[in-house]
């Protein structure tokens, strides 16, 4: 099946004209509003001082800052404070409408590069998970890219991805079949790494721990340039369970 086509991409650009803050949920976090040239994108940043490096999350095709797996997103800032990272959870201004979602990711970029960033890792679950590889592939921030129960739609240039690849999926995800993920591996440049969670559904809820462990440490090693080995492995943490969400 063809994949439907966007917009030219001289329709394509966006530009950051301002951001405004507020204090965030948290006391260490802000709500910051990116004013763009095509509107404003909503997001939480927990920034940590001194940091050079930085994690921006993008959510599935309905938006959200919390992420799979019990809120993800939501544990990411206190999981890469203690390694000097910062974390920008982003919103959509149009949520499934994948040209404007990478555009959104890519305002992110300019945003953490305007307060000094050097090095960014990308993470998005499911349509995010496409989002994030696009996006990745276009920015000169980005030093990886983590694609979390991706699907297939957007992924079609992922060879264009000359930075390390993380995919996870489950592989009792009933929504986007981890064939998905099979599938941009066989495609994406090296280094690339792949691993499925044996029973694990798709927002990979009964692996969050083993998640939180992979990942962590992974965003942190492409931000420190680390050498990346590609390969695929299938996981069975012991609270997977079968069918788990």
């Amino acid at each position: 099946m063809t994949e439907p086509q966007g917009p030219e991409p001289d329709d394509l650009t966006l530009s950051l004209h301002n951001v405004t803050a507020a204090p965030g949920p948290t006391p260490e976090s802000l709500s910051v509003v990116l004013q763009t040239s095509r509107g404003e994108i909503p997001g939480i940043f927990h920034p940590v001082q001194g940091g050079s490096g930085a994690a921006i999350c993008a959510g599935g095709a309905m938006g959200g800052l919390d992420g799979p797996a019990g809120g993800l997103f939501g544990r990411l800032p206190d999981l890469l404070m203690p390694r000097n990272v910062s974390v920008l959870r982003l919103d959509y201004r149009e949520p499934n409408v994948f040209e404007e979602c990478v555009l959104d990711i890519l305002a992110g970029c300019s945003f953490l590069k305007g307060i000094g960033a050097t090095d960014a890792v990308l993470v998005g679950h499911s349509f995010g998970g496409a989002v994030v590889v696009k996006a990745g592939a276009l920015h000169p921030l980005v030093r990886g890219v983590a694609s979390l129960s991706p699907q297939l739609y957007g992924t079609r240039q992922v060879e264009e991805l000359d930075r390390p690849l993380l995919l996870v999926h489950g592989s009792a995800d009933e929504v986007l079949d981890f064939e998905a993920s099979e599938d941009i591996y066989r495609r994406a440049l090296d280094p690339k790494r792949l691993v499925i969670y044996g029973d694990a559904g798709h927002s990979l809820g009964t692996v969050a721990e083993a998640l939180d462990d992979l990942l962590a440490p992974w965003i942190e090693a492409r931000l420190l340039g680390e050498t990346m080995e590609s390969g695929r492995t299938v996981e069975w943490p012991a609270d997977a369970e079968s069918g788990g969400q």
